[in-house]
């Protein structure tokens, strides 16, 4: 009986292996699809150098959520040194690099990319007012294939001012100089306005078109006024409204700490790395699965506010106490 036996269970041994050889082998593949390249992460901005704070914020963002970079992530970063009329082609780029998903930093970004793609997924931040300017239709079901965060501007517009009129009490006229046809600064007009006739004190909105425009009106502030620096900085307004208020000694708000640390008096705003660990969150999400159409807009989470005292002191203004203790930056 058990010679007789043996031939069976012979051939019954060389079943199981075989069937064991055929299904490690069948299983090789599967076990290369559990290890995928990294998702490609497109960042596209006007930004001088690679390391913009919303891009480091973005970096930090998807550490904290187990997504490193090199292992689960990879980041194609292009930027245009200032130069708004590259961004299309930078956007077209990234398209090519096939990115699974895109982050820009600005509205001209965001509408670059926009039309570059209608299926890439586009997360958007640094937008002060998404609807006025175009990118999205509906904040709270965006459709397409964009979602982002907003900025806020036309509300925060009217606090600017008010920390303006804070800081300087006798504040008699607010100068608000934009890009002319620059839809965000001009919808936060009517909030500026409002605003200043609340504080007591007369906007004087100048929409300008080139930089001969952008000087005369500098010319007409006079000791007395402010300057209110537009949300997004188009024809270097920004930048020629620092100087004058550093030369001619005139108190002027920025949009972001970034100037203040180039001397400004005063920044509010969001806060750029902040929004870029926020909008890690988002693209998050993006990756494991989640259209960006079903993701609403999101508010910015942090505002933030930066003086520098030094300039106070050049400007001769006493910084009140509740602006020192609300400061999130204090350049000293």
């Amino acid at each position: 009986m058990v010679n007789a036996a043996r031939p069976w269970r012979v051939h019954a041994l060389l079943r199981g292996a075989i069937v064991l050889a055929a299904a490690a082998l069948l299983a090789e593949p599967s076990a290369r699809a559990e290890s995928p390249r990294p998702y490609r992460i497109g960042v596209l901005n006007e930004a001088w150098a690679a390391n913009h704070p919303t891009v480091e914020g973005l970096k930090a963002g998807l550490r904290a959520r187990g997504l490193a970079e090199g292992r689960d992530v990879t980041f194609e970063l292009h930027f245009t040194e200032g130069k708004r009329d590259e961004l299309p082609a930078e956007a077209r780029a990234l398209i090519k690099a096939n990115v699974d998903v895109i982050l820009t930093n600005n509205e001209a970004a965001a509408l670059a990319a926009k039309d570059a793609s209608r299926q890439i997924p586009i997360v958007f931040t640094l937008v002060g007012n998404p609807l006025a300017a175009g990118v999205v239709s509906d904040l709270a079901r965006p459709g397409g294939n964009l979602t982002g965060i907003a900025g806020g501007a036309t509300q925060i517009v009217a606090k600017r001012i008010e920390i303006l009129r804070t800081l300087m009490p006798k504040l008699r006229r607010v100068w608000f100089i934009y890009r002319a046809g620059d839809p965000t600064d001009a919808a936060a007009v009517a909030a500026a306005d409002q605003a200043a006739k609340y504080l007591k004190v007369e906007l004087v909105a100048r929409p300008v078109e080139s930089a001969d425009q952008l000087k005369r009106a500098l010319l007409e502030v006079r000791p007395g006024d402010g300057l209110l620096s537009p949300e997004m900085d188009a024809l270097d307004i920004t930048a020629a409204i620092l100087d004058k208020s550093l030369k001619s000694r005139i108190p002027a708000i920025f949009a972001t700490a970034h100037w203040v640390a180039r001397g400004g008096l005063v920044s509010y705003g969001p806060d750029l790395y902040a929004q870029g660990v926020q909008a890690a969150g988002i693209v998050a999400r993006i990756l494991q699965g989640t259209r960006p159409q079903d993701l609403p807009i999101e508010s910015a989470d942090d505002i933030a506010l930066a003086i520098n005292l030094e300039t106070a002191r050049l400007l001769a203004l006493d910084v009140p106490r509740k602006i020192l203790f609300r400061a999130d930056v204090i350049q000293r």
